[in-house]
Formats: C-alpha cells, sequence, structure tokens
C-alpha cells in the first residue's frame, strides 16, 4: 500500500529548501499525525542531533513512522562529498552518511544519499569520479542491509549534478554496483526538469524505484502547480510500488497550508484507485 510521508528540516542552513516542516521535531510529528500522515521523512544537521531511541519515542506517540533519514546536511552544512578529490574528506562523507545509515536503521527506515554525490569537473574526470560514488554505494550499501533496509540514491537535475540525471541513469548505475541493497528515489521536481515523459520513466525504472518525493511543477505542494498528476500515480500503481510518497515541497504558502495541501492530494490521487491513464 502507498503511504503518504511529510518532510521534516532541523538544518538551520536548509532554512527556505523545499521542506515541509522546520525545527521543532515534536511539534513536526504532532502535526503530521494530527492531519494523518503515515510518516515523516527526517533530515538532521548530523546523526546526532536526534537519538534513535527519542526518535522511536516520538514515532510511537503520534502513531508515525520514518519514511527515510535524508543525509543532505552533509554537503549543506558540512560540505562532505563522497566524490571529493580529497581522500580525507571522501572519508569523512562515508562515514557521516554511515552514521545516519545507523540512526535511520535503528527506527527500520533506509537513508537517502543526494546531494552528497557531488558532481564530475575540473579536478575528476566523469570516469573517476562514477567509479568513487560507486564504491561509496558499495560500501553504504552494504552497511544499510543488515538493518533489513536499502540504501537510497537520488538522481538530481543537472544544476545540482552531472552524475545522473535522470532515472534510466540512475537504473545504469545501480547496474554497476556490487552490492543489491541500493535503489532509486524518484523526485518530482527533478523529474520535471530531466524526462521527457514522467509516467513512461517510472515504468521504465519500474522495481529501481524505492521512493518517491512527491511536489508539483514548482516544487509546491502538489496541486499548486501545473503537472498531471493522473497518469503518475497510475505508473506508480503499475510498477507495484507500495512505499511512500513523501512530500519534499516547499511550505507554501505556510508550513500548516502546504500539509494540508499535500494531504488533500495525497487523499485524492492514492486514496481510491486511481481510473485514469497516461
Amino acid at each position: 500500500m502507498i503511504r503518504s510521508a511529510v518532510t521534516v528540516s532541523l538544518v538551520p542552513e536548509a532554512r527556505g529548501g523545499p521542506f515541509i516542516f522546520w525545527d521543532d521535531l515534536a511539534e513536526s510529528c504532532r502535526k503530521a499525525a494530527a492531519l494523518g500522515f503515515d510518516a515523516i521523512e527526517l533530515f538532521p544537521p548530523q546523526p546526532d542531533a536526534v537519538s534513535a531511541g527519542e526518535l522511536r519515542r516520538l514515532l510511537d506517540q503520534h502513531k508515525l513512522e520514518l519514511a527515510a533519514v535524508g543525509t543532505g546536511a552533509g554537503w549543506v552544512k558540512h560540505k562532505l562529498l563522497l566524490t571529493s578529490p580529497d581522500p580525507a574528506i571522501r572519508a569523512q562523507a562515508i562515514q557521516f552518511v554511515g552514521a545516519i545509515i545507523d540512526l535511520a536503521g535503528r527506527c527500520g527506515a533506509p537513508a537517502i544519499i543526494g546531494s552528497m554525490q557531488g558532481r564530475w569537473g575540473a579536478e575528476l574526470s566523469r570516469a573517476d569520479t562514477t567509479s568513487l560514488l560507486v564504491d561509496a554505494l558499495n560500501e553504504l550499501g552494504d552497511r544499510a542491509k543488515p538493518y533489513g533496509v536499502p540504501l537510497i540514491y537520488e538522481p538530481l537535475n543537472r544544476y545540482e549534478t552531472n552524475v545522473a540525471n535522470t532515472l534510466a541513469e540512475g537504473v545504469q548505475l545501480l547496474g554497476s554496483l556490487r552490492t543489491d541493497n541500493v535503489t532509486l528515489l524518484a523526485d518530482l521536481f527533478h523529474m520535471n526538469i530531466e524526462e521527457t515523459d514522467l509516467p513512461a520513466a517510472l515504468r521504465a525504472a519500474g522495481r529501481h524505484v524505492g521512493h518517491f518525493h512527491f511536489a508539483d511543477s514548482n516544487r509546491r505542494p502538489v496541486g499548486l502547480g501545473h503537472t498531471v498528476f493522473e497518469p503518475i500515480a497510475s505508473a506508480l500503481r503499475d510498477i507495484g510500488y507500495d512505499r511512500y510518497v513523501s512530500a519534499e515541497a516547499f511550505a507554501y504558502p505556510d508550513p500548516d497550508a502546504a500539509a494540508r495541501q499535500t494531504i488533500e492530494s495525497f487523499n485524492r490521487y492514492f486514496g481510491e484507485p486511481c481510473s485514469a491513464t497516461n
């Protein structure tokens, strides 16, 4: 069954970014539960910003699940990249993501690698950058395996990375891995920039899609842009997707309104079988 999730950022340096709730984890959990969300997706500033015990306590108190934990602060706050030309920075990046995997895994959730993948350019070739990312994904995918969860890799748009921009490129990257414990994050904002046909891209990626970010064409909450969602919902059902649809969107016009808009849109497209096709 496809379930709903809402993003919660605790990263001051990311303020103004595409996250619905901010700063107060306990209050965010209360609001998410009151609106009927199934889960939260958490973005901590560092792995020890919240303990697994405290996180589990809040989730249990509000009858919520943990959809995933993002690692974006590794780049935004700490300037760590898994593909840095500096071996010391790469080692710190691995350590950072590994600790996020441990935090998330203790709560039964996967970690996400997005902005920490970096990009190739003047200092490293495309082949060398890809090789470093493959090594990191192999190591970190295996680290997540004992928790019974995958590692999630996110293709990003061309303005944020040049490693993998489309789901097809993400699938190709996964095919080069030794580990079988990495899946893809299909983010509608990035897909809206890079894909020519969003439902077709989802169908082609198929079983590799392990997480889904729910936002409209302008990265506002779904329903406040021009994306046509019925064919997207149908494509997710067609590939047997049964995990979270998580709102990584701007808190527009404010967090409470954005959360309400998101859960209403989720219920519209995923609350009952969608009859439309692309």
